[in-house]
């Protein structure tokens, strides 16, 4: 996705709400995510991402999008991307999660709102209340902004 303006706000609300799931499949064995993307397992990559997923989000909102990559090298951590679908209330998310030893990482390839605003900032505020209707923890912390207290209020 170009980045604009915009961009790192929404990859920083996707990646504190996405968090929880992240931590879900860090908890898999790296092989294990490794050999099932090698093999081209998709339909057991589905099912691992579907069962994090269930515990956090409204089943539906976060899908594997088919696709992965991973770096396996003799001197590094294993580092391993999964394509998502995050598909919450009036927004198609295409994401990519990077999982490491330590951390993890999300970038958004591609969001399509189903009925735009002309403004940037409505946008990301419905794209918060729709993540924040899919997701069983209602309270985001990072979304502390003017433009989230107007929609809590709301």
């Amino acid at each position: 996705m170009k980045k604009c303006p915009f961009s790192e706000k929404r990859e920083a609300i996707l990646a504190e709400a996405i968090s929880p799931v992240a931590a879900e499949l860090r908890l898999l064995d790296a092989a294990d995510l490794i050999s099932l993307l090698r093999f081209e397992r998709h339909g057991n990559l589905a099912d691992l991402v579907s069962s994090a997923a269930e515990l956090y989000f409204l089943p539906g909102t976060v899908n594997f999008g088919l696709g992965g990559d991973f770096r396996l090298d003799w001197d590094t951590h294993p580092s391993i991307t999964l394509d998502l679908e995050i598909k919450p209330r009036g927004v198609t998310i295409y994401a990519q999660l990077a999982l490491e030893a330590d951390q993890a990482g999300i970038a958004i390839n591609h969001i399509a709102f189903q009925s735009p605003s002309e403004d940037p900032e409505e946008n990301t505020a419905f794209l918060v209340e729709s993540l924040r209707e899919a997701s069983f923890i209602k309270d985001f912390k990072c979304l502390t902004g003017p433009v989230f207290q107007e929609n809590r209020a709301a």
